[in-house]
């Protein structure tokens, strides 16, 4: 049993900053998922892949691994560089691409 401490990412319809805060805790799956010859759907036996646990900050989970003797790996994410760009740029003299609607 392996867990996985990461950040969220923002999804693709997210401008902000929202649920990205926090790290998150996750499982690894011990069993692959099934298919419902009937239904179709997608199930599995392993219970821990429902479990999804925040923490505020990175070394309370890995204390929490810790505590509980859980196998853990860390992934870090790049720091993220945010370009400021405005708007008057657009029509700047020296613009470097061509102009493109």
């Amino acid at each position: 049993m392996t867990a996985r401490i990461y950040k969220p990412a923002r999804t693709a319809m997210q401008s902000g900053t929202g649920n990205t805060k926090e790290w998150v805790l996750d499982y690894e799956p011990e069993q692959r998922r099934v298919i419902d010859p009937l239904m179709g759907w997608t199930s599995s036996g392993d219970m821990k892949q429902q479990v999804r646990l925040r923490f505020a900050t990175k070394d309370e989970a890995i204390a929490y691994c810790e505590r509980q003797g859980i196998a853990y790996e860390v992934f870090e994410a790049p720091p993220h560089k945010r370009a400021r760009i405005s708007y008057s740029d657009n029509f700047a003299p020296n613009r470097r691409d061509a102009w493109t609607h």
